[in-house]
This record gives structure tokens, C-alpha cells and sequence, in this order.
């Protein structure tokens, strides 16, 4: 039906003959000479017809926004002062000779042809419109971009493509599942897969070595802008390779994805463990572009007259630290308290802060409402330990270690973004060393990522002292977002076993949920790890996307909704019964 693609027609084309399609983008109607600017999945081209061709001039005058046309004509140079630069085919425009109206539009719920803010809950519901934008497609090609990619090179690297169920047992990995009911299977559920995890260890035990695949997984969590209940992941995992050969092997295949669409070099990712992370930036996914530490003064607190401080000071979960803001003096009172605000969100009672205007004059040369409760040798002693210059201001927090860090730590992002603090474009790191377990809230102990990662240590030393065990995982860290992570997998039976009561999964328990694996380690199951990277997320950051809804065609609400096709709906009462299910009345409704 079509010759050439719009967005493909340039000044090579002059004098040649071009059947085109697509949608009308926008109509414009010049003193008799009719312009339209037809838009198909690769660009714009202007169309002219003027009235010479009567019965194709009347039909050009009919047309509206999104119909959908054919047009025959011939390309020719644009008149001397009507060079549109901003166009990639803005040097050309076709006259047309041939229109053909494929099919009319109604009027669209937003123009397309204007950059304007539309709210998001009329996009989703029209999406199929919302997708016409032409940012929106740039997004989806950048997005099947960063997928081939992805395949060419582990399809080089000797990996092989196998797809894993979507209906399968409920397992435990952290998040609610979602349920599928059996109709063959009275009273029983299957469960979509939170991810490929012991499929993917299974392929191991199968001796298929090198394993990937770009997998649906769904969990049904309280949602935000990073997340979806459904969402896709780079799942990988290889057999006799250890986790350097493994972060070396996926390093190569992000920085080569930056390097060929984005033109950006990487560079080294550096190695930090979970420990350093935490006591540095209060995270264990750092922004290493922002210039700014937490800095521990635990010690120089434990004696002074101000319980704010001392408490957490001398408590053995606690934690006080500060952070220093080079220039950030210059913050106003409003700005602080907004700040004080902010990490309120994280559980923090107050942001103490001192302002350093003229550190020569030692305590006169400080502004704080807090410094007449510390001896003057404590409060020059923190103005050392952070290296205070003149212009800065010093942030504290004083609380239980998990609030201290979450609170400074976003406080500490929150910074880097209002005031700029960016030191280059992106900053890689792995993030290695993570603890095995964390407590449970309960007085128990729960895997930090999941039963089946490996520790760094011995079953008798796992047993002996499960707390201070960390796991042989690693994560990969881009500007302050988790790319991916992973981790070297258990394969020895009694190790399993050790895991699992450290967890207090008895035996049985064990046998009921995982069996299936349990056996398999049984049958020479070979070192294995591997990691999955979420594909939503890299796109996301690959394109300065605010929210992973963007770089995905058909997203979910925050409230996990579909509000284009009203998903999820209700079913009819025959579906019901061969389900075996009866609905019970909730709050009025029947739900």
C-alpha cells in the first residue's frame, strides 16, 4: 500500500514518485492550498494539494485529525524560505495527486499535535491513542532495541533462550502471589510466577550450562513508580562460573547497551559492600553521582547532656550521623523545615542542623539551635570529623540505625537533586557482601534475598552464628536505581537444609513447598548462580522516563488496574461454579 515510510522521505527523493500512509497528524488550510503533515510510525512528511486536483482537493478538505489516509504525489524541494529544520524531512514536501480517506476518526480525547499535559488516567484509558505520540513510540523502539540487544550478545556468549511455566506452585520469594484457581483441580490454586527462580536452577540441574530469558513475572505488592504488578525481567543464570566471571559477563552487556544506543561509556563498576553502603550513604543502592557522606559520631555523642543524641548513641541498634552540605548554608529556614518535612516520611522525629558561617571564630562562628546543649570541645570535634569549611551545613540524625539511614539517606538524594550536586552522567558500582539474613520483626530471621542464595561460609558456621553470615549475592547499581541482582545459588543439600532452619522451615514444610528442588539437588546438581535484571526499570533509565508506565505499552494503574479494558472484572456465576468458588459479601458488596 505504501512506497516509503514519511518519516524516511528526504531530499534523494526529489522528482520521484510516493505512495504514502499513515495518520493525519495536523490539517492547515493556507488561502486554498490545503497542507497536511501525515504521520506514520517513522515520522512526519508535509502533503500539499492545491485545487488543481479537484476531486482529491475536496477530499483533503474533508479530512481530520487521526483519519487515516493513503496519499500518491510527487516529492519536490520546499519553496525557498520554508525549510522547516526542526523536521528530519523538513527540506521535502509531497504534492499530492492521489488521497484516499481509509478510514475517518472521531475526535481524539486529546490532540496529539500539541505537547500538552494530559492527565494520566485519560492516556491509560485511550492508550491506543496515547501510543500514537511520537515519544511515546520512540520509547517502545528504544525499548525493542535494549531487548535485541540483550539477546544478540548472550546468544553469543552461548546462552540459550528457554521459557519456564506461568502457571506454577506458590512459592515463597517475598511478595503475595497472585492465585489461579483449577478448575480440573477442586480447591486448588496455581500461582503466577513472582519470577523464574527454581525453574531456572532446575535448567542447571538439567545440564543446559547457560540459561536466559526475557520472562513475565507478577506480584501482587502495593505499588509506585517503579513498579508494576506485572513486569518483565532479564532472567539469567549459568552453571560453573563463579560471581566475578558472572558480574564481569552481565557488566559487558549493560555497558555495551549504553555504549551502542546511548553513546554513553560506563566506564568501571566498582565493587563496595553492603556494609560500607549503608554507613556511607544510608542505602544499599548509593547514587554515586551526588558528593555527599553520612558520616558516624556515635563516639563523640555517647557523653553529652542531650538525649536527642546520647540515646541513640549509647543503644546498640542505634546510630548518629551527620551530613555535611558543602555551601549549604545558604539554605533558608523554609527550606530546612520542608527538609524536616521530607524525612518525616521515613520516620524521623527532627532534623538537627548546624550552619557554618565563620569556622575561625570556633563556637561563635556557628548558627544552630542546638549547639547550647553540647560542650563547645564536642560541637568543634563534629566540625573536624566532617571537615566543616566556611559556607556548609551539617544535617544529623539520631534514631535507630534502620530510620537514621532511610532518612538521611533519601535526605541525602533529595539534596543532590535540588541543588544540582550531579557529578558526571551515570555511576555504576556492584553492590557485594550483603548480609544472609535480617530479622523478622517476629524474633526469627528471614532471607534477605531468598532461601536459595548461597553463604560465604560453612554449614557449620551458618548454623553456628546464622547473624553475621552474608550471602555470596551482588547487585548492580546505576545512579541510585537497582538495575539487577543475583547471586551464587546453593547446590549442596545440606547447606539447604541449613538455610532452612535457620528460617524455621521445618523439614516437612520444606518437603511440602520446595520438594520438587529438594529432590533435584539429590541427582549431581553443578555449581550454579546467575542474576535478573528488571528490563521496565533499565528502560526507564535508559530513557529519562519518569515512572516505568511510560516504556510500557499497556501499563497498570497505582491501584493495579487496567482502566482501558476495566481490568480486573467481575465474572458471571456458571465460571463461578466450575471454579468451585463462592464470593462472600465484603462492606456492603459483593467482592
Amino acid at each position: 500500500m505504501r512506497s516509503q515510510y514519511c518519516g524516511e522521505l528526504n531530499s534523494s527523493h526529489i522528482d520521484q514518485e510516493v505512495t504514502l500512509c499513515g495518520w493525519v497528524h495536523r490539517r492547515r488550510d493556507h488561502g486554498g492550498v490545503i497542507f497536511l503533515d501525515l504521520r506514520d510510525r517513522e515520522g512526519i512528511a508535509q502533503v500539499v494539494f492545491d485545487p488543481d486536483t479537484e476531486e482529491h482537493f475536496e477530499r483533503a478538505d474533508k479530512v481530520r485529525n487521526e483519519y487515516v489516509i493513503q496519499v500518491k504525489g510527487r516529492v519536490r524541494a520546499r519553496p525557498e524560505g520554508t525549510v522547516n529544520p526542526d523536521m528530519p524531512t523538513g527540506e521535502i514536501e509531497v504534492l499530492g495527486k492521489e488521497l484516499v480517506i481509509l478510514n475517518s476518526a472521531a475526535t481524539p480525547p486529546f490532540q496529539l499535535d500539541e505537547h500538552q499535559s494530559v492527565g494520566e488516567d485519560v492516556r491509560l484509558k485511550y492508550r491506543y491513542v496515547d501510543l500514537r505520540r511520537p515519544e511515546m513510540q520512540q520509547k517502545l523502539r528504544f525499548r525493542s532495541q535494549i531487548t535485541t540487544a540483550i539477546r544478540n550478545y548472550l546468544d553469543e556468549n552461548g546462552f540459550l533462550d528457554i521459557e519456564t511455566p506461568i502457571l506454577t506452585r506458590a512459592t515463597p520469594e517475598g511478595a503475595r502471589d497472585y492465585l489461579v484457581p483449577s478448575r480440573t483441580h477442586a480447591n486448588n490454586f496455581f500461582a503466577l510466577p513472582q519470577s523464574p527462580q527454581l525453574f531456572k536452577q532446575l535448567l542447571m540441574v538439567s545440564g543446559f550450562d547457560r540459561y536466559y530469558q526475557i520472562a513475565k513475572c507478577f506480584r501482587d505488592e502495593d505499588l509506585r513508580a517503579d513498579r508494576q504488578p506485572e513486569f518483565t525481567q532479564i532472567d539469567i543464570e549459568t552453571s560453573f562460573m563463579n560471581e566475578e566471571q558472572i558480574m564481569g559477563l552481565t557488566e559487558g552487556m549493560i555497558s555495551g547497551l549504553f555504549s551502542s544506543l546511548l553513546d554513553a561509556e560506563l566506564g568501571s563498576f566498582p565493587r563496595m559492600p553492603y556494609a560500607e553502603a549503608m554507613q556511607r550513604y544510608g542505602s544499599d543502592k548509593p547514587d554515586l553521582r551526588i558528593p555527599l557522606e553520612l558520616v558516624d559520631v556515635d563516639d563523640l555523642m555517647q557523653q553529652v547532656d542531650f538525649k536527642v543524641f546520647n540515646g541513640p548513641a549509647n543503644d546498640p541498634k542505634g546510630r548518629v550521623a551527620a551530613l555535611k552540605v558543602s555551601g549549604g548554608a545558604k539554605l533558608s529556614r523554609k527550606q530546612i523545615d520542608d527538609y524536616t518535612k521530607y524525612i518525616s516520611i521515613y520516620g524521623a522525629r527532627g532534623l538537627a542542623w548546624i550552619k557554618v558561617n565563620e569556622i575561625e571564630q570556633g563556637i561563635e562562628g556557628l548558627q544552630s539551635p542546638i549547639i547550647k546543649f553540647m560542650p563547645t570541645e564536642v560541637v568543634m570535634a563534629l566540625m573536624a570529623r566532617v571537615e566543616a569549611a566556611n559556607g556548609d551545613i551539617v544535617f544529623f540524625g539520631a534514631d535507630k540505625t534502620k530510620i537514621v539511614n532511610e532518612s538521611l539517606g533519601h535526605l541525602r538524594l533529595k539534596l543532590g537533586e535540588d541543588l544540582d550536586l550531579y557529578t558526571c552522567a551515570w555511576a555504576p558500582l556492584w553492590v557485594v557482601d550483603f548480609p544472609m539474613f535480617e530479622e523478622d520483626g517476629n524474633g526469627g530471621l528471614t532471607s534477605l534475598h531468598h532461601p536459595f542464595t548461597a553463604p560465604s561460609c560453612t554449614p557449620e558456621e551458618l548454623a553456628r552464628n546464622p547473624e553475621q553470615a552474608l550471602s555470596r549475592a551482588y547487585d548492580m547499581v546505576l545512579n541510585g536505581c537497582e538495575l539487577g541482582g543475583g547471586s551464587i545459588r546453593i547446590h549442596d543439600q545440606e547447606m539447604q537444609k541449613t538455610v532452612f532452619e535457620v528460617l524455621g522451615i521445618a523439614a516437612e514444610e520444606a518437603r511440602e513447598k520446595f520438594g520438587f528442588l529438594l529432590d533435584a539437588l539429590q541427582f549431581g546438581c553443578p555449581p550454579h548462580g546467575g542474576l535478573a535484571f528488571g528490563l521496565d526499570r533499565l528502560v526507564m533509565l535508559m530513557t529519562g522516563a519518569q515512572s516505568i508506565r511510560e516504556v510500557i505499552a499497556f501499563p497498570k494503574t497505582q491501584s493495579a488496574a487496567c482502566v482501558m479494558t476495566d481490568a480486573p472484572g467481575r465474572v458471571s456465576a456458571p465460571q463461578l461454579r466450575e471454579l468451585h468458588i463462592r464470593l462472600r459479601e465484603v462492606e456492603g458488596k459483593t467482592e
